[in-house]
């Protein structure tokens, strides 16, 4: 999977950059979410009108049976007394079941016929229910070579059905939120926030999955739109318009955004279970990296064979060990691209080409990169260097200082 996000901003008059070594365009250099204008992070997800009603009812039952049950105690003995309690405490439970069981409130919203459906769906993307009924997307197949060798099979929409999954994901994705370790294709994360999580650690692991967008299943996608609140046809109908082939179309504008969002648990429990080994987790798409303070026995087997049930019971399968990545502290660490064993940088070879070519161009003789691309690059590595400062503290090690074993404390 190929670093960075489509959805960079480009400098007036700026060349496309040699496939060798191509610059990142000019501009911030931020990563940010395909459909998002500007860098600017999409709006709050606003309430819906009626989701007050239930918990102000709730209340006022509350502070009424309260009222209620204060006179009787006061008139009354000890049965009386009892009932009220008894009123109150069924009140309560009964507010916190419902705040609770929001599974079940949805389940009973769709059984009930209230549900926002197909109507809904199109008002909320601006477009008549006709068309959106009526609109069948279509595919076509591109091949791009990758830089490693081989071929990554890419499957591009038709304009119009481009159109409609950019408005999916800009009137409905864009507001839903991701964990936190997805750091790939969301608004103000980039590959230095990826990569400035595990600098300056002990032990680096990478794993790559394969196949991951067609991977990303559709019967999970339906699910996810069902848990969001939608019907049953509006789902399928989200479903149609953002799948291909039972999967998520790698080419598709909402697909990264889908696959963040769908994977918001495995990200979860993936960050709780390594957290709690004092190691750190992040996904970049495809790439998933771990990192531990210290080069702890056996815990790259141990780790790896984690992360592989992980993702195995979502349906995923990870590359051998001929993509997987064990680097320790005497290695080079790369994570995202970025060097990372002390803090965020270009690789080495990286630094002495962008170095030559700004010399020859201050020279006056021709370089294989141009002032607009090199101007790319500065506005890169400032992005590198100012958000790669923002690497959590680092984990110290609370073990007597005798013991030098490499065990987990």
């Amino acid at each position: 999977m190929p670093y960075g996000s489509p959805g960079k901003r480009k400098e007036k008059g700026a060349s496309p950059p040699p496939p060798a070594h191509s610059p990142p365009p000019a501009g911030r250099g931020s990563a940010r979410s395909p459909g998002s204008s500007g860098g600017v992070p999409p709006a709050a997800p606003k309430r819906s009108r009626g989701s007050w009603i239930g918990p102000v009812l709730f209340l006022l039952a509350a502070t009424s049976c309260c009222g209620w049950g204060a006179k009787v105690m006061e008139r009354g003995g000890g049965f009386p007394r009892f009932v009220a309690g008894a009123a109150g405490l069924a009140v309560l439970f009964g507010f916190l079941a419902w705040a609770t069981a929001k599974k079940r409130r949805l389940a009973l919203r769709r059984r009930l016929g209230l549900a926002p459906g197909v109507k809904e769906l199109a008002r909320r993307l601006g477009v008549p229910e006709a068309e959106l009924r009526s609109l069948r997307p279509s595919y076509r197949e591109i091949r791009i070579r990758k830089r490693r060798g081989g071929l990554r099979l890419l499957h591009a929409p038709d304009d119009r059905t481009k159109a409609m999954q950019r408005r999916i994901l800009r009137r409905l994705l864009a507001r839903m939120e991701s964990h936190p370790a997805a750091t790939g294709f969301e608004p103000g994360r980039s590959i230095a926030h990826n990569a400035a999580v595990h600098a300056g650690r002990a032990l680096v692991l990478r794993f790559d999955v394969v196949d991951f967008f067609p991977s990303t299943r559709a019967e999970r996608i339906e699910r996810m739109f069902l848990r969001f609140g939608w019907d049953r046809e509006a789902a399928a109908l989200l479903v149609r318009l953002t799948t291909h082939l039972g999967g998520l179309p790698q080419g598709a504008p909402t697909s990264p955004r889908l696959s963040n969002l769908v994977n918001r648990n495995l990200d979860a429990d993936l960050e709780r279970w390594i957290g709690r080994r004092h190691g750190r987790y992040t996904r970049y798409a495809d790439d998933a990296t771990v990192s531990f303070p210290e080069d702890w026995r056996g815990e790259p087997e141990r780790t790896r064979a984690a992360v592989a049930r992980a993702f195995a019971l979502r349906g995923y399968r990870l590359h051998g060990k001929e993509k997987s990545s064990v680097r320790r502290r005497h290695q080079r660490q790369v994570v995202t691209g970025l060097v990372v064993n002390a803090r965020p940088a270009l690789p080495r070879e990286t630094r002495r080409l962008l170095r030559a070519a700004r010399h020859r161009v201050a020279t006056g003789r021709p370089a294989t990169l141009t002032e607009a691309q090199l101007r790319g690059w500065a506005s890169f590595e400032s992005m590198v260097r100012r958000q790669g400062a923002e690497a959590p503290d680092p984990w110290v090690r609370r073990a007597e200082p005798g013991n030098r074993e490499r065990w987990r404390p």
